[in-house]
């Protein structure tokens, strides 16, 4: 693993910062390759501390790099505790990536004379960017996940519930090597399938059905995120114009995904295909997002985005059309931004069917 923290460091606004406090879980982690953390304290100068609580206190001193590991007691004062550090080493200008509003203001009264600074863009912009071991990790990520929807595209039919096709996908993940689920499975079958985030339930998935599979592994703490549409039985016209607009604004945009490309201007391409299509109002969420540690990162493609891709950047690009009460489709990939290109790490076929 890179010097992480020294990197967050180069980040303290040229000197502005003489600390910063991370209570992230997924950043603690990035940070200090350990997931139980409650708080981390990175000062400037000298050792980071991971401050953990006594249910994590053994793994933290075996897992933990690059800081040191100190325990919270069942009965001790958070804040103070984390205070009192600030104070010791003398820190007047500290900032930090999320704190709940009571936890902020208490710790302001705590430290009297020294300001805390919203800063959490300092980890993003590192976290955003993936480097050689976090890309290895993605990749197999990708791999367990396409291993997933194989096995839903080897079941899929008519008669199956939503929940079983979820839990055979779950299964051959985890038994392939998968730490577990990056989100919760979504199998939206027939008029569900326009609901983007439809969920999964007992529905029975009937001949003539649409059906979204939106799925993800997890391996050692990275995400894969990967959809698909079936199609149960042959396809009516209007399925196959749905399916073949989503899937040609998908490749479009994966083709024009590369270093230097602003996320707005790549949404914007899928958009304007579809919505030449006649279903421009059917598109009703962004084209993609950063993955990671978390399924949902910076930066978008969207709209309103105001990211400009870089190299090594994952990102999903993934359309869709919804029509209520008919069916929706979305084809979606987790994509690496290269200079000149883009990579998908999810490759599972794209061919409408069953």
């Amino acid at each position: 693993m890179t010097d992480r923290i020294g990197a967050l460091r180069s980040h303290f606004d040229s000197g502005k910062l003489d600390g910063y406090l991370v209570s992230e879980a997924n950043s603690m982690r990035y940070l200090t390759d350990f997931s139980g953390g409650t708080l981390l304290l990175v000062p400037q100068e000298g050792q980071s501390v991971l401050f953990v609580y006594g249910v994590n206190y053994e793994a933290a001193k075996v897992e933990t790099k690059g800081a040191a590991v100190e325990l919270i007691g069942p009965e001790e004062d958070l804040a103070k505790r984390i205070a009192s550090a600030i104070k010791g080493l003398g820190l007047r200008h500290i900032g930090f990536d999320s704190l709940r509003v009571p936890s902020y203001l208490k710790m302001k009264e705590l430290l009297g004379g020294a300001e805390l600074e919203d800063a959490g863009d300092a980890v993003w912009s590192l976290r955003r960017v993936k480097d050689e071991t976090e890309l290895t990790l993605m990749k197999k990520a990708a791999e367990l996940t396409c291993q997933g929807m194989g096995k839903a595209r080897e079941i899929m039919g008519a008669g199956l519930e939503e929940r079983e096709v979820a839990a055979e996908i779950e299964y051959e993940m985890r038994q392939s090597g998968s730490d577990g689920v990056a989100f919760e499975t979504i199998v939206s079958s027939g008029a569900n399938s326009a609901f983007p985030h439809g969920g999964c339930g007992d529905r029975r998935i009937s001949e003539g059905d649409f059906v979204v599979i939106d799925m993800g592994a997890k391996y050692r703490g990275y995400c894969a995120d990967l959809t698909r549409t079936f199609i149960i039985g042959k396809p009516s016209p209007k399925q196959a114009e749905m399916y073949e607009t989503v899937r040609r604004a998908q490749g479009s945009a994966v083709s024009r995904i590369r270093a230097g490309t602003e996320g707005k201007e790549i949404d914007r391409l899928a958009r304007e295909q579809i919505a030449a299509k006649g279903y421009g109002r059917c598109f009703v969420h962004g084209l993609g997002h950063g993955v990671g540690l978390d399924v949902h990162e910076p930066p978008t493609l969207g709209p309103t985005s105001k990211d400009v891709l870089v190299s090594n950047n994952v990102v999903t690009v993934e359309p869709g059309v919804y029509i209520p009460n008919f069916g929706g489709v979305r084809i979606e990939d987790t994509v690496l931004v290269l200079e000149e290109e883009a990579k998908k790490l999810t490759d599972a076929p794209t061919e409408l069917g069953s």
